[in-house]
C-alpha cells in the first residue's frame, strides 16, 4: 500500500516525474527509430532501452531543459559504479529527481 504524500510547490510526485521522464525517453529512442518501448520504474537504461552513453548525455539535457540544474545528471551518475549505472534503472532516476526536486524546494 502506498500513502499519497504532499509534494509541495515543487511538483516532485514520482508520478509526475516519470510521466516526464516517459516522454523524455520516447524523444531520444524516437530519434533512433525506436520509439515502441514500454517504460516502468524497473525498466533498465542499457539493458531494456539499449541506451548508449551518447542517449544518457541526450537524456540528460532533456532533463536540465524540464528541471533546471537543480537535476544534476552527470553528478548523480558520477558518484555510481560502473555496475550500478549498467543497471540504473528508471525508477531510481525518478526518486533521484524527486529527491533534488525536493531538496531545491526546501532551500
Amino acid at each position: 500500500m502506498t500513502t499519497n504524500r504532499p509534494t509541495g510547490p515543487s511538483g516532485a510526485d514520482e508520478e509526475a516525474i516519470l510521466a516526464d521522464i516517459t516522454a523524455m525517453i520516447a524523444q531520444v529512442l524516437e530519434d533512433d527509430g525506436l520509439d515502441d518501448a514500454e517504460v516502468g520504474m524497473e525498466t533498465r537504461f542499457s539493458r531494456d532501452l539499449e541506451f548508449e552513453s551518447i542517449d544518457l548525455v541526450t537524456l540528460a539535457g532533456h532533463l536540465e531543459a524540464r528541471y533546471g540544474r537543480d537535476v544534476n545528471f552527470a553528478e548523480f551518475v558520477a558518484s555510481m559504479e560502473l555496475d550500478d549505472i549498467i543497471e540504473l534503472t528508471v525508477g531510481r532516476l525518478v526518486e533521484h529527481v524527486a529527491r533534488c526536486l525536493k531538496s531545491a524546494g526546501a532551500a
